[in-house]
């Protein structure tokens, strides 16, 4: 049974809405789950769920809790990652500090100077889990939960050898609410869904040689559906297609929605994760999600059930330990599967896994426009891995300088000195950037690896 290592394990929603995943396969059951954190508070917390998941449910899963990476990684088989360096300190200033230059970002965690300094905290850490993983277990495969998404994917391929891929749960949460806007059960679409992360498109949209597209855009004049997601319904009325990423937070990687208080105030305001900094209200609705979560713990009052969550990493595992093939979108190297974007770029298409490893479907040229508009995502991912790799800090502000939204609301000047109050702010975050002690990784090539 395969050794499965969690790292960042203290995220304590992902770590208990997979671990119930995996328990739920029976043939994973007897598998060892290794979780391991920095933070010793956090750890225990979740080492006590997993326990009690376990125990309640009678299941002879061998849980381990560490706080050494290299003892977690040894022999593992699985590498779960979803950290998030530097945690409130980290990601306050990524709001704050733009939030005075007049740039309202919701959660700031994908693109624009949010998604550009998570990647600055975060290739560093990443790197050195691949390092740790190349010595310790190098066939293991590499599953990425944290964001940004396609930037951190993109570091992996061009600086490791680590087989890997990232899981996101924005498309099979859309397919979810397509069905419910036209009213057919989910069990009946079909959908062809490709692009870049948060920026997928649903290419087709159907119920066996039925094209769901036109019952879709009726709602464009419902307003009781429209109103639940304007944003998406107005790219869809613009540009042809739905997007995979919620409204709230797709307004971040456009330049037509949160470029002024108008804007915002019409299409953002009641769009899930649209408002001003959502996300840091979100993340202390998260702690205060932790505190409950512990205090069931320690009293024994916890509901233990083994709840399906609908992340794709447990049946991507167990497709790969038993040859029982599934269907997942992930997050993987373009090594040709979308024509029209480029090559190296980390794209999210279809893949189908059996014991065999992970194989991308091809899709061929996305329609142009949607290709345009991933390539404005992509300039920035480019640039932004491109400094983080290179620890350079003039990289970084083109990265930001170019981000749509950012451009849209900010001169260069505005853009420049915000970008060095944010390296000032997250310099605990980011030393070599700052004191310019040279590349972790210099030699970016568009060599691709596989992930079989």
């Amino acid at each position: 049974m395969p050794k499965i290592a969690f790292i960042g394990a203290g995220s304590v929603v992902f770590t208990r809405n997979l671990l119930a995943d995996i328990l739920l396969f029976p043939e994973l059951r007897e598998s060892t789950i290794s979780l391991m954190d920095i933070d010793p508070a956090r750890l225990d917390v979740i080492h006590a769920v997993a326990k009690c998941m376990v125990r309640e449910n009678g299941l002879p899963t061998q849980i381990e809790a560490t706080l050494d990476r290299k003892a977690a990684l040894d022999g593992a088989n699985y590498v779960i990652v979803m950290i998030q360096v530097g945690r409130e300190q980290g990601f306050i200033p990524d709001i704050n500090i733009p939030l005075k230059y007049g740039l309202k970002q919701s959660i700031g965690d994908t693109m624009g100077p949010g998604g550009v300094f998570r990647t600055l905290r975060t290739v560093p850490a990443m790197l050195e889990i691949c390092r740790d993983m190349e010595k310790s277990c190098p066939n293991a495969l590499l599953i990425n939960y944290s964001n940004p998404m396609a930037m951190l994917c993109w570091a992996i391929n061009a600086a490791t050898s680590i087989k890997n891929i990232g899981l996101c749960h924005s498309i099979q949460g859309t397919t979810a609410q397509l069905a419910e806007y036209v009213g057919v059960p989910i069990e009946e679409i079909t959908c062809l869904v490709a692009g870049i992360n948060h920026m997928a498109w649903f290419l087709e949209f159907t119920r066996q040689d039925e094209d769901l597209y036109p019952l879709l855009r009726e709602k464009l004049n419902d307003p009781s559906v429209y109103n639940r997601d304007r944003i998406r319904f107005e790219v869809m009325r613009h540009f042809g297609h739905f997007v995979s990423e919620s409204s709230g937070h797709f307004s971040e990687y456009v330049p037509y929605f949160r470029r002024n208080d108008a804007l915002i105030d019409r299409y953002c305001t009641d769009a899930l994760g649209g408002e001003t900094a959502f996300y840091l209200r979100y993340a202390s609705a998260l702690n205060d999600m932790f505190e409950d979560l512990a205090k069931k713990t320690a009293s024994g009052d916890g509901d233990w059930a083994l709840v399906p969550s609908g992340e794709y990493a447990a049946a991507t595992i167990h497709s790969m330990e038993t040859g029982q093939r599934c269907t997942i979108h992930g997050n993987v190297a373009n090594k040709g599967y979308i024509t029209n974007l480029p090559e190296a770029c980390c794209v999210e298409v279809p893949c189908h896994v059996d014991d065999k490893g992970i194989h991308p479907d091809f899709i061929g040229d996305l329609p142009q426009q949607l290709a345009a508009l991933n390539l404005t995502n992509i300039n920035v991912q480019d640039l932004a891995v491109r400094a983080a790799l290179e620890q350079n800090r003039e990289l970084a502000f083109h990265a930001i300088a170019l981000d749509p939204l950012t451009s849209a609301v900010l001169s260069l000047d505005e853009i420049r000195r915000m970008v060095e109050d944010l390296i000032e702010a997250e310099k605990e975050f980011i030393p070599k950037l700052v004191k310019g002690r040279g590349a972790i990784f210099t030699k970016i090539t568009p060599e691709l690896k596989t992930v079989s």
